[in-house]
């Protein structure tokens, strides 16, 4: 039987309606998979990830973000995170997290952020680590580095493609793959960029992100898996990659791990090697579960 995908509405702490995508395979669940998508984009993108995944056992929930998604678009709110800036962002996360406990049981929980939402799950884990079993942070960066290079001048998602133009679009920087590219840019939902108010918020919290006695507070046995390409504009060929990795090294974490990808771009998930991307997830996920279960 193939995968089935389902939508509900969680209620955020404020009230207002979050939609949640998931998905299931039939079979023994070991453990559950909570995404958190990137910037201008929305969760159903990672339907070809979520569905590998579930083939393996795991259930696959993922949420659509302030400012995101389709109900953002009806709600004409793309690109705003609202009053609540990015800290409302990680607040869904949260609450997610929380409904998911409640309908899975003990089940193992990881937590998938890529782009924007890694860098929600750095955010998420000076906090709440006490209510994920392992993060996975894809396409992420040091904030505080990357902000100090957006905040010079207007940041837009297009402003990424500079290192490789002449390029055939826009949004080459996502990645090597053509027709995903396209995809991308022929979604509505996809290639817009959040407002200035909302990005102030996002790089806001930064500084900490960047502090060792905010990074002293995530407990140690936390498993963290960083995956990026060395080709990526967000961790600039890595030079903003490293100090995330040394950060949470520095912090005690015991198990910290981190995969380069040569020659990806931003989306690795997404990548010419997207098979192999997500073979080496899956198995650090399995991992995961095993310890667990």
């Amino acid at each position: 039987m193939a995968t089935t995908e389902s939508r509900e509405i969680v209620e955020a702490t404020d009230g207002k309606p979050i939609s949640v995508y998931r998905w299931q395979s039939p079979g023994t669940v070991r453990g559950v998979v909570q995404i958190a998508h990137g910037m201008g984009e929305h969760p159903l993108r990672y339907r070809p990830v979520a569905e590998a995944l579930a083939a393996t056992g795991l259930v696959v929930y993922a949420n659509d973000h302030r400012g995101h998604g389709q109900s953002a678009a009806d709600a004409n709110e793309l690109g705003d995170f609202g009053p609540r800036g990015f800290p409302g962002v990680v607040d869904d996360m949260v609450r997610i997290t929380r409904a998911i406990r409640d309908k899975e049981s003990a089940k193992p929980l990881v937590l998938l952020g890529h782009s924007m939402g890694s860098f929600a799950a750095q955010l998420y884990i000076l906090d709440y680590a006490d209510l994920v079993d392992g993060v996975a942070l894809s396409g992420s960066a040091a904030l505080d580095q990357l902000g100090a290079a957006a905040m010079s001048g207007r940041w837009r998602l297009e402003d990424l493609n500079l290192a490789f133009e002449p390029a055939r679009t826009s949004f080459d920087w996502l990645s090597r793959d053509q027709a995903e590219v396209d995809v991308y840019i022929s979604d509505p939902l996809c290639g817009f960029n959040v407002n200035e108010q909302s990005y102030g918020s996002m790089f806001s919290i930064a500084e900490r992100l960047a502090n060792p006695s905010e990074l002293g507070r995530i407990r140690k046995e936390l498993p963290l898996f960083l995956f990026v390409g060395d080709r990526d504009p967000v961790n600039a060929n890595l030079e903003w990659f490293r100090p995330l990795v040394d950060r949470y090294r520095e912090a005690g974490l015991q198990d910290v791990s981190w995969h380069v990808y040569g020659g990806a771009r931003h989306e690795v998930l997404n990548e010419i090697n997207r098979s192999e991307v997500i073979a080496v997830l899956q198995a650090w996920i399995g991992r995961i579960c095993a310890s667990k279960n």
